[in-house]
């Protein structure tokens, strides 16, 4: 019988007065809780990476529209390369003809339509010839003779020819510096293309290998 003194054994103690085991309960207030292991990303990198979704996503696309207009930009730019050189008329010199020099081979007989073309034309065939004239001298130098001595018609013709010369390859190299220009910005646009695309699908990576699982867990 029990004493009214005594106080009852807790209900929460066993056989030999020792408090049970907690036991965790998987279910609460009606849904299943995740142990924090399950809740830890599997790459915290990547997680830390696309925190900033909204961000990244802005950063994508300005990168993608970025590249766009640079790769646009870029073909516009060779184009209009080829549109001024193309009615000049310029030839390379045939395969078998004497004038072809070893720096040119490779264009023997093709029109001059190119920015590549323009610089092998203008340093490696019109520089060949200038060089030939007035003993390797420059407009420069001739045209200051040539004012010194007004009536030597040989120096006359050297600086007319050299002027021609040396104008023409100018406007050649100035047609290959907008040519490489144009090279360089559509490179540089399809990278900014790849480099955007890339930021673009790193919120989906995220959502593959952490969220997912997260997800997966929790319907578990």
């Amino acid at each position: 019988m029990p004493s009214p003194v005594l106080p009852h054994p807790s209900a929460e103690t066993t056989g030999n007065g020792a408090p049970p085991l907690a036991v965790a309960d998987p279910v609460r207030n009606g849904q299943l809780s995740v142990s924090p292991s399950d809740r830890a990303p599997r790459s915290p990198l990547l997680a830390k990476l696309t925190s900033l979704t909204s961000i990244a996503t802005m950063a994508a696309l300005g990168l993608m529209i970025v590249g766009v207009i640079a790769v646009v930009g870029g073909s516009y730019d060779k184009k209009v390369v080829h549109d001024q050189l193309v009615p000049q008329k310029i030839f390379f010199p045939a395969a078998t003809s004497p004038a072809l020099l070893p720096g040119i081979k490779q264009y023997a007989g093709q029109q001059l339509t190119t920015g590549s073309q323009a610089k092998a034309y203008a340093n490696n065939f019109i520089n060949v010839h200038l060089s030939k004239i007035a003993g390797g001298q420059t407009y420069a130098q001739v045209s200051a003779a040539a004012l010194a001595a007004p009536t030597n018609t040989k120096l006359a013709a050297e600086k007319a020819t050299l002027f021609q010369g040396e104008t023409l390859r100018g406007l050649l190299l100035n047609a290959w510096g907008w040519s490489l220009v144009g090279t360089i910005a559509t490179l540089a646009g399809w990278i900014l293309i790849a480099l955007g695309a890339v930021l673009f699908l790193l919120p989906l990576a995220n959502w593959q290998v952490n969220l997912r699982r997260h997800a997966l867990a929790v319907a578990a």
